[in-house]
C-alpha cells in the first residue's frame, strides 16, 4: 500500500508565524527534539531555516511514513530520520534532550497522557534545556474565542478525553519539573507559544 504525502493547512499557516519566536530559542547548536511531528512539514521548514540545530521528528509510527516523505524530499542533512515516540512509553527513544518542541499536541493528549508528558520530560531534559510548546489554551478555566470554544466541542465529539488544556495547569505541571516559563506569546489563529527552560 503506498503511502501519500500528507498536507496540512494549519502547518502552512503558522510556520513562519513560529519561526519568528523559536529562531532566537533555539540559535544555538543542539539537538531539537519535535513530539508529535504529525506530517512533518514543521520539522523540514525549521531544519532548513535553522541550520544550525539538528531536527529530530518524532511521532507515533502510524505517522512516520509520511513525515519519511517529507524528509526525502526536503534532503536536509540536519533533519534526522523520524522515530516512532509514544509520550507514554516508557522509555524514550533518547538518553538526553538538549531542546524540545511540540506544536498543536496537548488538546489532542487527555489530562493523564499530559500529565506521562510531562513527567517523562523530567526523566530526559539536559540542565538549562529549552522547551516550545505552541497551541490553544484557556486561561482562567475560560475560552480565549469563540473559535477556540468550537474547536474545543469538535475534539471532545472525536475523543472525550481530548480537548484545549488550561494555560495554569501546564505551568503547574512545568513548574513541578522544573521548568520555568519564559514567555507566553500570543500567536495567531488564537493560539499561543510558550517558551519554557529547565533549570
Amino acid at each position: 500500500m503506498t503511502t501519500q504525502k500528507p498536507f496540512s493547512q494549519a502547518c502552512e499557516n503558522n510556520k513562519d508565524p513560529i519561526l519568528q519566536i523559536i529562531s532566537p530559542v533555539f540559535s544555538q547548536p543542539a539537538t531539537v527534539w519535535e513530539i508529535g511531528s504529525g506530517t512533518g512539514q514543521h520539522a523540514c521548514y525549521f531544519a532548513r531555516h535553522l541550520p544550525q540545530v539538528e531536527w529530530q521528528p518524532t511521532d507515533r509510527q502510524e505517522n512516520i511514513p509520511g513525515i519519511r516523505l517529507w524528509q526525502t524530499d526536503a534532503q536536509l542533512s540536519n533533519l534526522k530520520p523520524p522515530l516512532a515516540l509514544d509520550v507514554t512509553d516508557a522509555v524514550w527513544p533518547c538518553r538526553s534532550i538538549d531542546a524540545l518542541f511540540t506544536a498543536n499536541t496537548l488538546h489532542i493528549m487527555s489530562r493523564n497522557e499530559v500529565e506521562v508528558f510531562f513527567d517523562r520530560l523530567a526523566d530526559y531534559l539536559a540542565a538549562h534545556a529549552m522547551v516550545c510548546i505552541y497551541g490553544p489554551f484557556n486561561y482562567n478555566g475560560t475560552y480565549t474565542s469563540d473559535s477556540n470554544a468550537h474547536f474545543d466541542l469538535w475534539l471532545k465529539s472525536r475523543n472525550a478525553s481530548s480537548g484545549i488544556k488550561d494555560f495554569e495547569n501546564i505551568v503547574s505541571l512545568a513548574t513541578a519539573i522544573g521548568l520555568q516559563l519564559v514567555s507566553d506569546v500570543a500567536m495567531p489563529a488564537n493560539n499561543r507559544l510558550l517558551v519554557l527552560q529547565n533549570n
